[in-house]
């Protein structure tokens, strides 16, 4: 068998001696990464103290302290409020109507201006009315000229009948007819009063203070007093009141302090719950509960002397059951709520949080209190929220400065190197 040439057992060799060149430079291309990573301390951009941990340690982002606002928990007073939704109801709203028939003449009043009771507000033609009482004025006339005459008459009688000139019966006659036309004259009377009543009615008056709507019937046009529309609205302003609703198992308290001669103060707030519109009291409590939703329905009564309250207009209600004082207090901001129920992030030991159980009590004005689980000077995150968990390390943060400009770059950019 003849040996191998030279020439054919040369390449093999030349790609051994390749190998540790190629994994050489795979080794310091890996090394040169991992330190400008920041995993060798003192080389590439990311040494220093932030660099110096191992794997997962401090240096790395998700390890980074959470920068919250915390607040610390002190006692003071709690309003005991029952909310609830209502609706502002004039304290007396009136459909002006006409109450005869005729042409309206003239409209004395500006829609959505403020009247008085006994103000001018339209006029009908009253000449049909006038002429009705003339005529009854007339008939009365009549009838009294002759009930005067039948009164001489019966004077007359009765003296002859004293010196039995004419018999009784013809007496008794007259004195029947003197009765008689006593009657009709009572009754024309009556009709010249319903007549004189009937003409007052073309002149029609505001029967309340109040703000007129808007009218429904313009000058020119038959009113009649069967017209359903009437001729406009008057709702009274001042004072107004409020109808809402609350919950049944709120009366027991709420006639409890009415029993004990306590008025309940009532607050009205916009759609938003950012503005108090007005403040009232209890006026009164409707006398059965609705067994369809298990409410009962009360109405409050507002001064409005400033009009911030309409008719039908939607208001939040707060009624004012009692105060609480010296009760340990939570922002609602700072609740958390949980499979297990509320809790709340309470700041421990080495700047890190845990996940505290509480129970609360009465709410208010974003104010909850406390009946179980914090104490006066515990800690409690109440901004960040969002990116924290039980054990979490925080960084506490001037409340005043979370949306600040600039805030990211004092707090360090992305990855925990400082941002240039």
């Amino acid at each position: 068998m003849s040996s191998p040439s030279p020439a054919s057992a040369s390449p093999a060799p030349k790609r051994n001696r390749l190998w540790p060149w190629i994994v050489g430079l795979a080794l310091a291309a890996g090394g040169g990464y991992y330190a400008y990573r920041g995993g060798v301390p003192g080389e590439g951009g990311g040494g220093g103290k932030e660099a110096a941990g191992p794997r997962g340690g401090p240096g790395m982002r998700g390890e980074r302290p959470v920068p919250v606002t915390l607040e610390t928990l002190g006692t003071g007073e709690l309003r005991v409020t029952v909310p609830a939704l209502g609706n502002v109801v004039p304290r007396n709203l009136v459909t002006v109507r006409s109450r005869v028939d005729g042409p309206l003449l003239e409209v004395r009043f500006t829609e959505g201006q403020a009247v008085k009771a006994g103000d001018l507000i339209a006029r009908i033609d009253p000449e049909p009315f006038k002429a009705a009482l003339d005529q009854a004025r007339g008939q009365l006339a009549r009838d009294a000229a002759l009930l005067k005459n039948a009164k001489l008459d019966l004077e007359r009688y009765k003296g002859l009948l004293a010196q039995d000139s004419i018999a009784k019966q013809q007496v008794d006659t007259q004195d029947a007819l003197v009765r008689q036309y006593q009657g009709t004259v009572q009754a024309d009377e009556a009709a010249v009063k319903s007549a004189e009543l009937q003409l007052s009615y073309t002149t029609i008056k505001a029967p309340i203070s109040g703000r007129v709507g808007l009218r429904a019937v313009d000058p020119g046009n038959m009113v009649k007093a069967s017209d359903a529309a009437g001729l406009v609205t008057i709702a009274q302003m001042t004072p107004i009141t409020a109808v809402f609703a609350v919950p049944e198992e709120r009366l027991p308290g709420i006639r409890k302090r009415l029993r004990e001669g306590k008025g309940l103060k009532v607050e009205a707030w916009d759609r938003e719950m950012k503005s108090r519109l007005a403040e009232g009291r209890l006026l009164a409590v409707d006398a059965q509960i609705d067994s369809a939703t298990g409410t009962v329905k009360l109405k409050a009564d507002f001064d409005n002397k400033d009009g911030s309250l309409f008719p039908n207009q939607f208001v939040n209600v707060r009624l004012l059951l009692d105060t609480l004082t010296d009760v340990v207090t939570v922002p609602t901001a700072a609740v958390q709520q949980g499979s297990k129920g509320n809790y709340v992030y309470r700041l421990g030991e080495e700047g890190k949080v845990s996940a505290v159980p509480v129970r609360l009590g009465p709410v208010d004005a974003g104010k909850a209190a406390v009946e179980e689980g914090l104490a006066v000077g515990d800690k409690v995150v109440v901004d960040g929220l969002d990116k924290l968990k039980d054990g979490a390390k925080v960084e506490p943060i001037d409340a005043g400065a979370v949306n600040a400009p600039g805030r990211e770059r004092k707090r360090g950019g992305p990855g925990g190197r400082p941002a240039h």
